[in-house]
């Protein structure tokens, strides 16, 4: 017997009965009772015991039960689930003393990566209800066990419900399906899942201005232990950089329709190193080479391999007809057809060639690519069509042996997502770095409010062209009142005098409107990394309140104090001014951020922010005023934020009007004395309508799969 204690995981070689059973993971390796190694499946099957033993010297209990029907030496094939060996080995005592010398080694080791985790699936299943009314079947029930450290292919044509099946597995289902799922062994954990799970969907929404290191840093910092230093972050992020590589480009934009970045290809495997960046012990990943040329398919692959045997990671791919070179990477192979969708093979990869023999589908020998094989013979209606038939074989040859491995694997409970937790904590120095945090988030409200706050004072800084817009444009907007309106506050309240407060007031309260496309763009990166518990929905709120809305704010003061200098107005008028231009800027800004977050695109948000707009720019007392409106709509003058700012300005001008002008503010229906009510309302509205946000980001508008 020899055995290899590496870092990340320990591999042993023997023989039994003239064979030779090698690179054995996922079992139990005992010395003196100490856990050396966690179960895995060998290619013969599953070792389900192996120790040593010394009460009576040094001995070596094998037990191995085969998982599916393999060849044995003397070529006959052997039943599956049935115990075919069961021995006891003398060990050399050499052997039992150089092995309790390599587990104290590695138990003296800090370990920085993840527990292993395997996956259990029974009976998952899913029926869509069609909107003609009626149901499909797209998945129907399956079942499995997936162990740690596996890279693993989910394989089908269209339509076979294997995206279907990882999102289930990856509990990013959003409609009702039906199974379980189970992890090391218990029941999945909705609440702690999250944390030891990572998934990489088929979209690369990232900030164009974002470096491609910033990516990766941001989730490294999201998703760390308390406790880890900045070095064990940058030194993981070099890994990541060097594992996808990206290292060249470390530095470089990611880019988008508007910023020159980094290559479709490369932008992949930004997203696929960030949802590695997690460092979970479960990362699903829906079709990661789709759009990429071959070499760059495989380089992902390569590099999503090398993070699985390193990190002893099981990572779970949906990928549709990968080249040879690609399709060898893989340890396991999960084969379904459609219409609907069916398992029809579930094992190794190195397996599935003879197995496909043994159902009476030996590939031919032009066949360049087994995987393209596989496809044909399993796409219903081609011309090698045998979906049917495997699917029959399939129950026959694998599902009663899968039925068993579940029942087997669920009556092996491992760590819970707690215990894992604790573990990754503990490596972290988490004696040293507070209490461990149990919930779905892996750092504070803080530490994720700073994060966010760094990302979008960088973002901001470097997009010249949304800064201009942003504050450039009313600048420029309070010049050009400023000359048309230049001198009237040197002259008697008039008419202009009024219509120049309202077009002062009106402008103020568009200036969110030509950012709905923007903020509609960020709440899709923003429900895209909520969904992955990076942080949560109030963080990314109050990040955009503490950088844009101030941004806008001065930009704001700043029109109007420009336009109040071209005006003339004498400055005891100027506090009263920016009082109220300031908070109906505000709450208009707010509107707008709430129709953009219960919108689904951005010509929605326009059509629920016109209204708004609409009513509110008619109901204030110079358009419409309470003695001309119905009198079923007088109520709106009580709300209207425009009324009560225009009204408050107006008095507090004509307090020095002459009769003429008193005569036009009488005319307006304004009463004096509810400068108070009118603030009480204001910021009432605006406390209720960021409420109304973070509600609408947190349960609107959700990825649907």
């Amino acid at each position: 017997l020899r055995a290899h204690i590496s870092r990340s995981h320990c591999s042993v070689t023997w023989g039994l009965g003239g064979a030779q059973i090698t690179n054995l993971s996922q079992n139990i390796l005992l010395v003196n009772g100490v856990s050396v190694l966690p179960r895995q499946r060998s290619p013969l099957g599953d070792v389900t015991e192996l120790g040593f033993c010394t009460p009576a010297g040094p001995l070596l209990l094998l037990r191995l039960t085969l998982s599916s029907a393999v060849p044995s030496a003397s070529g006959n094939n052997i039943s599956t689930g049935c115990p075919v060996a069961e021995s006891l080995v003398c060990a050399p005592e050499g052997m039992v003393s150089a092995a309790e010398a390599a587990v104290s080694e590695v138990q003296q080791r800090p370990l920085s990566e993840p527990q292993g985790a395997s996956l259990t699936f029974k009976d998952l299943s899913f029926v869509a209800t069609l909107p003609a009314g009626g149901s499909k079947t797209i998945l129907e029930p399956c079942s499995g066990h997936l162990p740690a450290g596996e890279l693993v292919a989910i394989m089908g044509p269209s339509g076979c419900g294997k995206s279907t099946l990882l999102d289930m597995l990856a509990m990013k289902k959003t409609a009702a399906y039906d199974g379980h799922v189970f992890v090391n062994g218990h029941l999945r954990d909705p609440k702690l899942f999250p944390r030891i799970a990572a998934y990489v969907g088929q979209e690369d929404d990232m900030p164009g201005h974002w470096k491609v290191r910033e990516a990766l840093e941001f989730n490294v910092r999201l998703k760390q232990q308390p406790g880890a230093s900045r070095k064990e972050a940058a030194e993981l992020i070099d890994q990541l950089l060097d594992s996808f590589g990206l290292a060249g480009v470390a530095d470089t934009y990611i880019g988008g329709a508007q910023v020159r970045g980094i290559s479709g290809g490369q932008r992949r495997r930004v997203t696929l190193a960030r949802g590695v960046a997690a460092q979970a012990s479960l990362l699903f990943c829906d079709e990661p080479t789709s759009g990429l040329s071959a070499t760059d398919a495989e380089l992902c692959v390569r590099a999503l391999q090398d993070i699985t045997k390193r990190l002893n990671v099981l990572t779970l791919i949906v990928i549709h007809q990968p080249r040879k070179e690609v399709a060898q990477l893989f340890d396991r192979l999960m084969l379904l057809t459609s219409n609907p969708g069916r398992l029809a093979y579930f094992g190794t990869m190195e397996e599935a060639t003879p197995y496909f023999e043994l159902c009476g589908f030996a590939m031919p020998a032009q066949a360049a690519n087994a995987t393209d094989y596989y496809l044909d013979l399993l796409t219903p209606g081609t011309v090698q069509d045998a979906s049917d038939v495997l699917v029959e074989a399939f129950a026959a040859k694998q599902r009663p042996g899968l039925d068993a491995e579940v029942q087997l694997e669920l009556g092996k409970q491992g760590c819970t997502a707690q215990d894992m937790l604790r573990m990754a904590h503990e490596n972290a120095g988490g004696g040293k770095a507070g209490k461990l945090r149990l919930g779905p988030y892996a750092v504070s409200f803080w530490s994720q409010l700073t994060m966010l706050l760094r990302r979008r004072v960088g973002l901001t800084l470097r997009n010249p062209l949304g800064l201009g817009v942003q504050v450039g444009m009313p600048i420029g907007v309070g010049l050009l009142l400023g000359i048309v309106f230049k001198g009237v506050g040197a002259r008697d309240f008039c008419i202009q005098t009024l219509l120049f407060v309202f077009v002062v007031l009106v402008l103020l309260s568009l200036y969110g409107l030509p950012l709905l496309p923007t903020i509609i763009d960020e709440r899709r990166i923003m429900k895209l990394e909520t969904s992955e518990r990076l942080y949560m929905e109030s963080a990314h709120i109050l990040s955009t309140l503490l950088v844009t809305v101030p941004l806008s704010l001065l930009a704001a003061i700043m029109e109007v104090l420009i336009i109040c200098v071209f005006s003339g107005l004498p400055t005891e008028y100027w506090p009263t001014i920016f009082f109220w231009a300031c908070l109906l800027f505000l709450v208009f800004d707010a509107v707008f951020q709430l129709c953009a977050a219960v919108a689904a695109d951005a010509e929605q948000a326009l059509g629920l922010a016109l209204p708004f707009l609409i009513v509110f720019m008619l109901f204030n007392g110079l358009v419409v005023s309470p003695t001309t409106a119905p009198a079923f709509l007088r109520w709106i003058f009580e709300i209207s934020p425009t009324n009560f700012a225009l009204q408050a300005i107006v008095l507090r001008i004509g307090e020095d009007a002459n009769p003429i002008g008193k005569a036009i503010i009488e005319s307006l229906g304004y009463v004096g004395g509810k400068n108070t009510q009118g603030a009480a309302v204001m910021v009432g509205a605006l406390i209720l309508l960021r409420g109304l946000q973070v509600l609408a980001l947190k349960f609107l508008n959700k990825i649907q799969k």
